[in-house]
């Protein structure tokens, strides 16, 4: 049965009237016949989770197909209708034929050297020279993008360092670019950061040692960045779980206690930057509502972080938001969602393809 909805749409506050078909599409001309859904609230597109993995296990190791199914479902209930799934070690298209779970975009497997990220999650090359060939076909099994491990704890020297040299990430991102896929990268510090940016890659993960000129080369390259901000308030945790590494461990509590300063200033430059949790592994599936309002409190404002999170985010993945002929993926509020948290992690109404999947308050 066709539907209507009345309410206030972000980020312009303008009343709006929507119809939703029988097809799941959006329309602003009325559909005789359809049931009203709400005469109030606050009505935004489906939130996003932009650094979210789906199927790794909540304090490690891969999820089952129960457990993945259960970590969309939370999202879900958030609000989170897309998701740009960062690196997964399983294969969760089985997903995309449930109506009632959010859309995954999916960037494959990690791509790490041996013995140089988290075992059992990347897929791990004995020699940088098999990268370019890697990458391409992460390209052609993903949805568009390709997930690189850029630096991680060499034990032997006791700290961060890059994974790969200047050249052969040209050659890499070069490759999955002619597949017409985006390339991110997991990174912590400051020295892998020229030779992804200047590789040309599309997004940077994490972003904790960017630096005035780092920050320069992405403005002037248009590079995107996802800080995951909750997963990096585990910073001092992971130093605390290094007492073999002292030098790593200070490194790591160095770039937590300046990592509102660092994305402010990414922000502040005019760096486009997008909300993701991180979830999977240290951080628990459905915390949305917690990262955008950390992105606020990192300068952002309330606006803009939502907008991280929602109408942007899906801009830039190139998903619509709540134009005529996109597809209802839609969550209303009776309060406005950029009050907290607390409000923004509660929906009222959750609507996917079309269909109701979620109610709470008034709708209940």
């Amino acid at each position: 049965m066709a539907l209507r909805l009345r309410g206030r749409a972000l980020p312009g506050e303008q009343d709006v009237e929507l119809w939703i078909g029988d097809d799941g599409l959006l329309s602003t001309d009325p559909i005789p016949g359809a049931r009203p859904l709400t005469d109030t609230g606050w009505i935004l597109p489906g939130l996003v989770d932009a650094h979210c993995h789906i199927g790794i296990r909540y304090g490690g190791g891969h999820e089952d197909a129960d457990g993945v199914v259960a970590q969309a479902e939370t999202e879900r209930d958030r609000g989170v209708l897309l998701v740009r799934d960062a690196g997964s070690p399983v294969d969760t298209r089985h997903l995309d034929d449930r109506r009632d779970l959010p859309r995954i975009i999916r960037a494959g497997r990690h791509l790490a050297m041996a013995k140089r990220y988290i075992r059992g999650l990347p897929i791990d090359l004995e020699d940088e020279s098999q990268l370019p060939d890697a990458v391409a076909e992460q390209a052609r099994r993903g949805d568009g993008w390709v997930k690189l491990v850029g630096d991680w704890i060499d034990r032997e020297v006791g700290d961060l360092r890059p994974l790969w040299s200047d050249a052969i990430l040209k050659e890499a991102i070069a490759a999955a670019h002619r597949e017409g896929a985006r390339v991110t990268a997991h990174v912590f510090g400051e020295d892998a950061l020229p030779g992804l940016i200047e590789a040309g890659i599309d997004c940077i993960e994490h972003g904790t040692g960017l630096t005035e000129s780092t920050i320069e080369m992405m403005v002037e390259r248009g590079t995107a960045l996802v800080p995951t901000l909750i997963n990096i308030a585990t910073f001092p945790e992971i130093a605390d779980s290094a007492t073999r590494f002292p030098v790593y461990a200070a490194h790591m509590r160095d770039l937590h206690s300046r990592v509102g300063a660092t994305i402010g200033a990414a922000h502040d430059a005019g760096i486009p930057i997008y909300a993701g949790t991180d979830a999977g592994g240290s951080i628990r599936h459905g915390r949305i509502a917690d990262e955008v309002a950390a992105l606020s409190a990192v300068g952002l404002g309330p606006t803009t972080a939502l907008g991280a999170a929602c109408w942007d985010a899906r801009a830039w993945l190139g998903h619509p938001g709540l134009e005529p002929g996109a597809p209802a993926d839609l969550v209303v509020y009776d309060q406005d969602p950029r009050t907290g948290p607390e409000v923004l992690a509660q929906p009222d109404l959750v609507v996917l393809r079309g269909e109701v999947v979620t109610r709470r308050g008034r709708f209940a």
